[in-house]
């Protein structure tokens, strides 16, 4: 079942930031598209939920260093 979660993400700055959120999002198992708005700082996420959950990516993001409101 697909899921669509949208999160509120501190601390993104540039294109490598991006890139460290989008890498840790799509490496978790169930997590099918991943796209962040810098100029927000939103991260929105598809997802499968039988396979990962709201709280797995939130944890996956903030190990990156990014703090997830």
């Amino acid at each position: 079942m697909a899921t669509n979660l949208v999160l509120q993400v501190e601390g993104m700055s540039c294109n490598h930031c991006v890139n460290a959120v989008e890498t840790a999002v799509r490496d978790l198992n169930g997590a099918d598209a991943v796209k962040v708005n810098l100029e927000a700082g939103t991260v929105e996420v598809d997802y499968n939920e039988n396979l990962v959950n709201d709280q797995e990516i939130k944890d996956a993001i903030e190990e990156q260093g990014y703090d997830v409101k």
